[in-house]
């Protein structure tokens, strides 16, 4: 547990600064930071699949199961899709949001929780069912956060487009076009996905005959977080919202599932004790 201890801290501490490279590069052209960044970043992504690839060997399984392991693969999800960011021209600023949603998750996943006071449950032990719904959950959350991230953008550009303030970091910025076809395109990824995640979770409630769970409130949440999402991709398809109302849609869709994660404690589905 020691040498885990030791590669995570060494993955927050590296995490950090190549946020800090990326915020320098953002704040002033930097290209040289920006490498650095990327760098740091592929060094992270090594080390946090090093403390996987550790754990899996320990425990004879995947770590999914519990708080810490899911934050943990969210932090993961975030890095490599940061990375393939990084190929994309003009993607400065949406991988230092990114980096900033990853480390916070990471550092506070760190600090609240820890993957030594939450032991692994054995794979078999375990239905089928739940890792499948943690590993669409997992990618589902991941998606829609890249979503909210160029949604934000989006209106962040708006306001200074229409307030005729702009200077070399705006122009830095994808088009208004741009970044609301990636958002409604990691949108379009991520509500399946979770929409699948739900089908899994009710059967394995069936399965497991735990059916008074169906009336618990992280449910009920959840599908109202669901609800917003298909009403966004319905009224996007219909083409009768502007960019500005579509962007808040979105953000609002993302605060439920913030929601979600914070009414864990008071669920009887999930519970952040590891079991």
């Amino acid at each position: 547990m020691q040498l885990l201890n030791g590669i995570y801290d060494a993955a927050l501490v590296l995490y950090a600064l190549s946020l800090l490279f990326y915020f320098s590069d953002c704040l002033r052209r930097n290209p040289g930071g920006k490498r650095l960044g990327s760098g740091l970043l592929v060094v992270v992504g090594l080390l946090m699949i090093a403390g996987i690839t550790i754990r899996f060997l320990q425990e004879g399984g995947l770590p999914i199961f519990t708080p810490y392991d899911f934050l943990f693969w969210f932090s993961l999800s975030i890095v490599l899709t940061s990375l393939a960011l990084a190929f994309t021209r003009g993607a400065e600023f949406a991988i230092l949001l990114l980096s900033v949603a990853g480390y916070s998750v990471f550092l506070l996943n760190r600090v609240w929780l820890t993957a030594e006071d939450h032991t692994l449950q054995s794979w078999s032990a375990v239905h089928g069912w739940l890792a499948t719904h943690i590993i669409l959950a997992n990618l589902s959350v991941a998606s829609l956060t890249l979503g909210t991230v160029f949604a934000i953008m989006y209106l962040f550009l708006h306001t200074r487009l229409k307030s005729k303030r702009w200077n070399d970091r705006i122009r830095r910025f994808p088009s208004l076009e741009i970044m609301d076809r990636y958002s409604y395109y990691s949108v379009l990824a991520g509500t399946p996905l979770l929409a699948l995640s739900l089908v899994v979770a009710g059967i394995s409630i069936v399965v497991e005959g735990r059916l008074p769970l169906f009336q618990d409130l992280k449910v009920l949440t959840t599908l109202v977080g669901l609800g917003v999402y298909l009403s966004y991709l319905i009224l996007k398809r219909s083409g009768r919202r502007s960019g500005v109302s579509m962007a808040r849609w979105v953000i609002s869709g993302y605060a439920f599932i913030i929601l979600n994660f914070l009414l864990n404690s008071w669920s009887e589905f999930h519970r952040w004790d590891g079991g």
